[in-house]
């Protein structure tokens, strides 16, 4: 059944939109794409691809950063784009959901409402939602018992370490790293070990590829430009050395997940304990993060099964569920 509503999740690198008239979800790079520094060029998966590929005149830029929103101007044209197209052109009045991160400041949150508010697509109720509390509903964990959840959320600047119970929040951390920090890694790494620079691309797609590359056995092949001659050319770089040079950074996610786990009220502890760790968001499944966590606390580890959807999915979920509205708030609830 078709509802007046979109729910949005705003990921640094990617945007997801619940579109409740068609009842489907869709994903868009967070990207934008400006020409002489007033004119729209591109947006979305068009503007990804002119990434570190574009002339001078044509800046390529993300409008969000570790979570939050940096250019509100740029956002706001994303966000209008997005729903003009989700809506062919006729933009209709509707009820927006918007998730947050439960570690920022009431300005940020504030700024998110702002975001949806002055983005010119008819916004009737704007809605806020604990990115956490949609990320458990979209994994299907029972929110409103009385059982401990912890869900680590590894997006592309962040990571999000949250126990869920009764439906809210019980500690939440929200920490800078992500699988951007993995990329530089990857990149620091290749250049050091073989004066080659690759460009962030190259390295996010051999991230990704690198599941792929250890069960076949397989080295990465990257392209990119000597140093030392300034021409371009081609490595074949280990898998092992790869997942090395990433290993710093998984290693701050599990600290602060102990960290979490440290400060956990004993019986939601033993909830954790029987139940395991969810892991979800774009970054999750990259390389040996998920065995370095289990091993590290003893607990299995659950992947997410909606992946990065996972929060998108949920609030698609409160929004055709009466049930679930009690968990959501509104700007005038905030600053009571």
């Amino acid at each position: 059944m078709a509802v007046n509503a979109f729910g949005i999740d705003l990921g640094t690198y990617n945007i997801k939109i619940y579109n409740g008239f068609t009842d489907r979800i869709v994903s868009h790079k967070n990207m934008i794409a400006i020409q002489n520094r007033r004119n729209l060029f591109a947006y979305g998966d068009d503007a990804f691809t002119m990434y570190e590929k574009a002339p001078d005149n044509i800046k390529v830029s993300f409008p969000l950063t570790y979570g939050v929103i940096a250019d509100i101007n740029h956002m706001q044209i994303l966000i209008r784009n997005f729903i003009n197209d989700e809506m062919d052109g006729n933009i209709r009045s509707a009820d927006y959901y918007i998730s947050v991160p439960t570690d920022i400041t009431e300005v940020e949150k504030r700024a998110f409402v702002d975001l949806v508010k002055e983005s010119n697509i008819r916004a009737r109720n704007i809605y806020i939602v604990e990115k956490a509390i949609a990320d458990g509903i979209g994994m299907d964990v029972e929110m409103h018992r009385s059982q401990g959840f912890l869900v680590v959320n590894v997006g592309y600047e962040t990571t999000e370490i949250s126990i869920l119970s009764l439906g809210g929040i019980v500690l939440s951390k929200l920490i800078k790293t992500g699988g951007k920090k993995f990329d530089d890694a990857i990149i620091n790494m290749i250049r050091k070990e073989y004066n080659l620079l690759i460009g962030a691309k190259t390295a996010e797609q051999t991230k990704i590829d690198l599941p792929e590359l250890e069960a076949s056995e397989r080295d990465a092949v990257v392209y990119g430009r000597d140093i030392v001659t300034g021409l371009p050319v081609e490595r074949t770089i280990p898998t092992m050395l790869i997942e090395r040079a990433m290993h710093e950074h998984f290693e701050t996610i599990i600290d602060n997940v102990r960290l979490i786990l440290e400060r956990t009220p004993p019986e939601l502890g033993a909830d954790i304990y029987k139940k395991g760790i969810f892991l979800t968001g774009g970054s999750a499944g990259i390389g040996d993060l998920h065995q370095l966590i289990s091993k590290s606390t003893g607990l299995k580890v659950l992947f997410s099964p909606q992946k990065e959807g996972s929060v998108a999915y949920g609030l698609s979920q409160i929004i055709k569920n009466e049930r679930l509205h009690p968990i959501v708030y509104t700007m005038e609830d905030f600053s009571v």
